[in-house]
Parts: C-alpha cells; sequence; structure tokens
C-alpha cells in the first residue's frame, strides 16, 4: 500500500537528537533560537517565535496581537478545526465564510460579507499548500482596517508574487507536525513583523514571563524543547528540495490523470503541494477511495465535515462552496520520497477507478 502520506526522517535527524541528547540541554535553549533565526530566512525575514503545536502558534499569535473577548475573525469552515478552535481559544467568535471551490481558500467576496463592527480580523488558510488571495484579502483588511492572519500550517515556502506566505499580516502560523511539509516531530512557529507581538508570542508561551520568575501575564507552558528544534533544523535544509519534488510529482500527476479534476495553481501563487488534491465529481467520492485503497493507492480527505457543522460548533449556514468541496475532495499521495513506480501505480489505478466508474 502506497500510503497517503509518509515522514521524511534521515540519519541527519537522529543524529541532531543524539547531540541534543547529548548536551543535556533538552527543554527550550540554543537549538530553538537557533530554529527560529534559521526560519526567519524563509519569510523575509520576519520575527519568529517557536511553540510546540500549529495550534499553539495560531493561539498564541490571536493573543499577541490583541484579539480576544468581543472580537469576531473571519475564517474559512473548510479547514481542519484548529483554524477556528484557536479563535474560541483567544475568546474570539469565529465567523465562517465560503470557499473557492478552484483553489479551496477563503473567497475574498465572502470575507468582505461578512464584515460586521465587531470584526477584529481575517485568517484565511492555504490550504494543501496553494496560497489564499492574499492580494484581495490584503486589500480588504487594510480597507476595513482589520487584522490579517495566516494560518500557512500546510503551506512552509508557498508564495504569493514573490512574498512568502506567513508574510503578509500580522502574524502567520506554521505546524511541523510530523507529515507537514516539513517536521520537527511536533511542533508549530510564529511569523510576524511586529517586533511587539513577537515579543508578547515569547513570554506567553513561557509562562508569560520574559524574565525568571517575574510573570507579566498569565501565561501557558507551550515551549518548543530544544529536541524538536534541532530535528527541525536539519528538515529545514531540506525543504527546498523536498518541495520541488512534491512540485514535480504534482506535475506528472497533473499530466496523467484522466476522469478526475486536478488542482489548477492561481497566477502569481507557489502552490508547495502538502496535499494533491483531487475533485471527484461524477462518482462516489467515498467509494472512489475505496477503490483505489484496493488498488494499494492510499489517499485522505481533508475535510469531510466543515467546521461550522462539527459538534463544537454547530451552525446553520448557508456555504454551498464548502460543502461542495467537503463532497468531492480527495487528496493523493505526493510526498517527496515517492518513487516513479510508486507514481505510475497511482496514476494507474486513478484511471482504471475513474473509467470503470464513468
Amino acid at each position: 500500500m502506497i500510503p497517503a502520506a509518509r515522514p521524511e526522517i534521515g540519519d541527519e535527524e537522529r543524529a541532531a537528537v543524539d547531540r541534543v541528547m547529548r548536551s543535556g540541554m533538552l527543554a527550550q535553549g540554543p537549538e530553538v533560537a537557533a530554529f527560529e533565526t534559521e526560519f526567519s530566512a524563509i519569510v523575509d525575514g520576519m520575527h519568529s517565535v517557536a511553540v510546540n503545536s500549529g495550534t499553539s502558534a495560531l493561539h498564541l499569535a490571536f493573543l499577541a496581537a490583541g484579539v480576544g473577548p468581543g472580537d469576531e475573525v473571519i475564517v474559512p469552515s473548510f479547514s481542519f478545526a484548529a483554524t477556528a478552535n484557536a479563535v474560541a481559544l483567544a475568546g474570539a467568535v469565529p465567523v465562517f465564510a465560503d470557499i473557492e471551490t478552484d483553489y479551496f481558500s477563503i473567497d475574498p467576496a465572502a470575507v468582505e460579507a461578512a464584515i460586521t463592527p465587531r470584526t477584529k480580523a481575517i485568517m484565511p488558510v492555504h490550504l494543501y499548500g496553494h496560497p489564499a488571495n492574499l492580494v484581495a484579502l490584503k486589500a480588504i483588511a487594510d480597507k476595513h482596517g482589520l487584522l490579517l492572519f495566516e494560518d500557512a500550517a500546510q503551506a512552509h515556502a508557498a508564495s504569493v508574487d514573490g512574498i512568502p506566505v506567513g508574510a503578509w499580516g500580522i502574524a502567520g502560523s506554521f505546524s511541523f507536525y510530523p507529515t507537514k511539509n516539513m517536521t520537527a516531530g511536533e511542533g508549530g512557529m510564529i511569523t510576524t513583523p511586529s517586533e511587539e507581538v513577537a515579543r508578547l508570542a515569547k513570554v506567553l508561551r513561557n509562562q508569560g514571563m520574559e524574565r525568571r520568575y517575574e510573570n507579566e501575564v498569565v501565561g501557558f507552558n507551550t515551549r518548543m524543547t530544544d529536541i524538536h528544534a534541532a530535528i527541525g533544523r536539519v528538515q529545514l535544509t531540506k525543504l527546498a528540495g523536498w518541495t520541488a519534488k512534491r512540485q514535480s510529482n504534482a506535475a506528472f500527476l497533473t499530466a496523467n490523470l484522466e476522469g478526475v479534476i486536478t488542482p489548477p495553481t492561481a497566477p502569481g501563487a507557489v502552490h508547495v503541494f502538502h496535499q494533491y488534491t483531487i475533485r471527484v465529481t461524477d462518482l462516489d467520492r467515498d467509494a472512489f477511495a475505496a477503490e483505489l485503497g484496493k488498488r494499494g493507492v492510499g489517499s485522505g480527505v481533508y475535510y469531510p465535515t466543515p467546521i461550522h457543522r462539527l459538534p463544537s460548533f454547530q451552525l446553520e449556514l448557508d456555504l454551498p462552496g464548502t460543502e461542495l468541496a467537503a463532497s468531492q475532495v480527495l487528496s493523493l499521495p505526493v510526498f517527496p520520497s515517492l518513487n516513479d513506480d510508486e507514481l505510475g501505480t497511482i496514476v494507474e489505478a486513478v484511471n482504471a477507478v475513474a473509467k470503470a466508474g464513468s
């Protein structure tokens, strides 16, 4: 079975962990500081703050930028629950807007229609590694005096018009979960142009203190360990090569798949293909996935239930693009270590299932 995703861990990562273990400095220390500096280089020199997960990055970014009770944050419902959870954890209210089904990202027109006097911020999600329409969203944010956040959990090294994601607004948030485009084992990173937002994020991750035992706010323990940072530092050196391989794999799939809608890339956008997500329009998507499995090809549905319909939110909303995407999307393997035989197997399986069901 070709898995839907495969973590890329090598001898260099194992050696980095061993180096930290031998050093005796296991908690947040010099490796974290170095990782933050090195990550800043891929986000146009933004301040970078490492934390223990992508969700913590989202949460602390909101708090550090002053989002809280009484505020509304416009987000897509077609995303992982952490997108809206982080808004709620900050005490604010997630307001769900519909998506553009071509790119699976929040629709700028729907965002503008959702703005109220309580709106504080907009947070697009760069789903599957394709950046949202940041030019339009930034223009809307600037026009209405709103903060722009980016959920870049799946989009390391993606960009629009040469500007990397994570560098467009007040804060970006990345994830280093094992199956992301790069991993630290687990972890997250906040990026921001604001020195004060970065400082507050560091205070919040460390029990509310910048200096030991001088707690200035109520904070959290969401620090990244030096073990995780050491892994992340190694992975960061491999990210460019892995991204190119993901893009190459995606190009092969797009050129050879039949009977499904393949993912386009918007003008000016660099898609980094965290997922290669097709749309199954003429057949039952779940049956399609089951048939692929019988042919040795794993796949994933990200995400079958929009956030607004989850038990944690349970809202009745009219989001037709979101509902359509949730019923059609299917992500195929695209990870860097796929070999030519595996790519051929994926194409043969998809085309056979599509043909058999047509």
